[in-house]
């Protein structure tokens, strides 16, 4: 009797582990035709029927089935060689939100509360000022705390742009030439801030500081962090700063749109990067694929778990994924959100909680989508997005510079409107 108990409860825990992987299946066994998903791949080549990217990747998992996987057309304009799913791609901001949730781990270890000053963390911020005109930069009104550190409101800049005197500074410091975090952090500490903490939303390199937090409380550095703690536990064989040598001719090439000639072209090739890697950038430094990313989304959908390993706490998920911005804060919307928000109206329906953008009136945002959907894009097109109501995730992969937003509404119309329970 005792072996028959024994014997079926092992036959219990196989078909739960079973049922727990990320598989492919049959879009209807998720509640999705199969028929009007070709809307997706019709999608995919028109993008290439315009010669408006080389290749494309898609994704889309339903109630943690895969249901629609397809890579289209070809590596770059100077290599015709077909697009493989397991090619890698620049993932750029979509860095960010495996940052926020390798900090939020620690976390929920207590090793760090949301209204901690940062500089608890980081005494390198301890004097930090705030920008004037007059030349006279001031103390903050406010003290810069970990919430404001993981949505954008800190008033750090990024130095992407050089509208800003801020921004201006981080070029002249050359901080994305840092050697490290240390180093980076140490540059970033010494320019002003743009605004007093908590004033308002605004794209910026918090979450290359909040790498470096997460090195200074875990004891790791940042690259060794997440392979251990994300990477390993989810099966994300193919996601570094740094590519191993033998997957170095997965790299794809990025590309540019020339306005002028109206036309796709290359990007200069780099032949070094991604080697000898050392500035673990928090906030765009990733390579990855799309299962991969796939991966990672749809832990996050099912709650924090994947195959039976659980990388964080559903209530943390849920946390983190809810608008955390005031009403009367300006300027969520922006950046590489897979999202371009055309109007006041369109930026005023996307919130921004801890390390992703968040849904929070599909009607205002002009698109078909679900609120509470939560996502983020990369600079080189990359996009994903999480739909807790119909348990959807889905991945676009592209490397064209520039290209925030290209996949988000035909793509998005596309892979909902299959939905047929």
């Amino acid at each position: 009797m005792k072996q028959a108990i024994a014997f079926l409860l092992i036959l219990a825990w196989s078909a739960w582990v079973f049922a727990s992987e990320l598989k492919h299946g049959e879009p209807e066994s998720a509640g999705m035709s199969t028929d009007r998903l070709e809307r997706v791949t019709d999608v995919m080549q028109g993008y290439l029927d315009r010669d408006v990217l080389a290749g494309i990747h898609v994704l889309v998992a339903r109630r943690g089935v895969i249901v629609y996987d397809n890579a289209l057309g070809t590596r770059g304009l100077d290599d015709d060689r077909p697009l493989e799913k397991d090619a890698l791609y620049r993932i750029y901001s979509m860095t960010k939100p495996i940052t926020a949730v390798a900090a939020m781990q620690l976390y929920e270890q207590g090793k760090f509360k949301l209204t901690d000053p940062v500089a608890e963390h980081i005494p390198e911020f301890a004097e930090i000022m705030v920008y004037s005109e007059d030349g006279e930069h001031k103390p903050p009104e406010r003290t810069m705390d970990m919430r404001h550190l993981l949505t954008h409101t800190t008033g750090l800049g990024y130095g992407l742009g050089r509208w800003h005197p801020v921004d201006r500074i981080f070029q002249e410091k050359r901080v994305f030439q840092s050697a490290n975090l240390e180093e980076m952090t140490e540059k970033i500490a010494s320019i002003p801030l743009k605004f007093n903490p908590g004033d308002r939303w605004a794209y910026s390199i918090a979450v290359d500081v909040t790498g470096l937090v997460v090195e200074r409380l875990s004891g790791q550095s940042f690259d060794q962090y997440l392979d251990e703690h994300i990477f390993q536990p989810l099966g994300m064989v193919d996601t570094f700063f740094q590519i191993p040598e033998e997957k170095h001719d997965r790299l794809l090439p990025v590309h540019n749109w020339d306005r002028g000639q109206n036309k796709l072209v290359m990007r200069p090739v780099e032949p070094d990067a991604y080697r000898e890697v050392s500035l673990y950038s928090g906030g765009g430094g990733l390579i990855s694929t799309g299962i991969d990313y796939l991966r990672f989304a749809e832990a996050l959908r099912a709650g924090g778990e994947l195959d039976g390993a659980r990388i964080i706490g559903r209530k943390t998920i849920d946390y983190m994924t809810q608008n955390h911005l005031p009403a009367a804060t300006p300027g969520a919307g922006a950046g590489d959100t897979p999202t371009q928000a055309a109007t006041r109206e369109q930026i005023s329906s996307f919130g921004f909680g801890l390390g992703f953008g968040v849904n929070t009136n599909p009607i205002a945002a002009g698109n078909l989508s679900s609120q509470g959907e939560y996502n983020w894009g990369g600079a080189a097109g990359t996009v994903f997005w999480v739909d807790p109501e119909e348990e959807l995730v889905v991945v676009g992969m592209i490397q064209l510079m520039g290209a925030s937003g290209l996949l988000s509404t035909d793509l998005k119309i596309a892979v909902l409107q299959a939905i047929i329970d």
